[in-house]
């Protein structure tokens, strides 16, 4: 996909930078590509505590160190600080996706995102969450304003990067990259519900680190 393709992206209130919230390297990475098209300066943070097991998390977080790397863009690595996320969503364990689970969840990463802008100069916050189809792009929206509402003069960016082509860019790009193909959305609890509907299907259990994006070949 030619960059030319893409519109030209411009930061809210006339921000310089963007502290870019990421969940992995294959929701990220048609954003980013986006916001080098467009000569955006912006960094990205990485806070998934949420993310279960260990292995999972260490996957898709060296996973996008790696993209990050190969496009020069800073990589903010921030805690697995997994104690105070199993605190933070108890007694929810049995919502369902996009539930009030996903609402706290979505809150605790977006606030430490808005902290670290705050702290370290950054008026724009967004995240690459809202490019999956699997999520609810108002509940994320919504979550994130609110974090960004905390500080005074910070905005979230609520752009639709599903739109354009987004989502189509987003699965070439990790064809092209050979991404490892997450197959459900990180936490315990839909691990557990997605294994739980495999199973129901006659399916095998998830296997972690298994599944890899392939790339499309031409003869």
């Amino acid at each position: 996909m030619d960059a030319n393709d893409r519109p030209k992206l411009e930061l809210p209130e006339g921000a310089d930078k963007l502290l870019l919230h990421s969940c992995c390297a294959p929701c990220s990475g048609e954003v980013m590509e986006a916001l080098h098209a467009s000569g955006i300066n912006y960094s990205i943070f990485f806070y998934n505590p949420n993310i279960h097991p260990k292995r999972e998390y260490e996957l898709r977080k060296e996973e996008n160190i790696s993209f990050a790397e190969k496009h020069n863009i800073e990589f903010i690595d921030a805690d697995y600080d997994t104690d105070n996320w199993f605190e933070r969503i108890k007694g929810l364990e049995m919502e369902p996706e996009r539930g009030e689970r996903c609402t706290k969840c979505f809150d605790m990463r977006f606030e430490r995102t808005a902290l670290y802008a705050r702290e370290n100069g950054f008026p724009v916050i967004s995240s690459s969450l809202g490019i999956s189809r699997w999520k609810n792009m108002t509940q994320i929206n919504d979550c994130g304003v609110r974090a960004a509402s905390r500080y005074p003069g910070m905005t979230y960016w609520e752009y639709n990067w599903r739109k354009g082509g987004g989502s189509q860019r987003m699965i070439e790009i990790s064809k092209r990259e050979e991404f490892y193909q997450q197959e459900y959305c990180g936490c315990v609890y839909s691990l557990r519900d997605t294994n739980q509907h495999r199973l129901s299907q006659g399916r095998d259990r998830i296997k972690i680190g298994v599944q890899y994006y392939q790339a499309d070949k031409t003869d």
